[in-house]
């Protein structure tokens, strides 16, 4: 499955909230609350020394379905916005690489 095949999907499914301001909010909020749930599980990594990774698997999967439907409700394709990402992060690197050291 690709991303966009999953954020057609995604697009399926009904939303809390009636306006788009309120589908918005929510989305972000739960993106928020599943990256804590995500830093949770690492948290405990280093406080105990092990990690569930199929908790962690689990917490990004809700993670991207968040994430997912900010997308959807922004009327972006995934993809575009992982392609637009990556061309970002390779001008910040390249920039980085070309700083002068003091």
């Amino acid at each position: 499955m690709t991303i966009d095949e999953y954020a057609q999907w995604v697009a399926s499914i009904s939303k809390p909230g009636q306006s788009r301001y309120e589908r918005l909010s929510y989305s972000a909020l739960a993106l928020i609350g599943e990256a804590g749930e995500v830093c949770d599980n690492i948290k405990n990594l280093i406080r105990d020394g092990t990690l569930n990774e199929d908790a962690l698997v689990y917490e990004l999967g809700d993670l991207i379905y968040s994430w997912t439907c900010l997308c959807v409700e922004l009327g972006k394709a995934p993809a575009d916005m992982l392609a637009n990402s990556r061309s970002h992060i390779k001008e910040r690197i390249a920039r980085r690489s070309t700083a002068p050291t003091l």
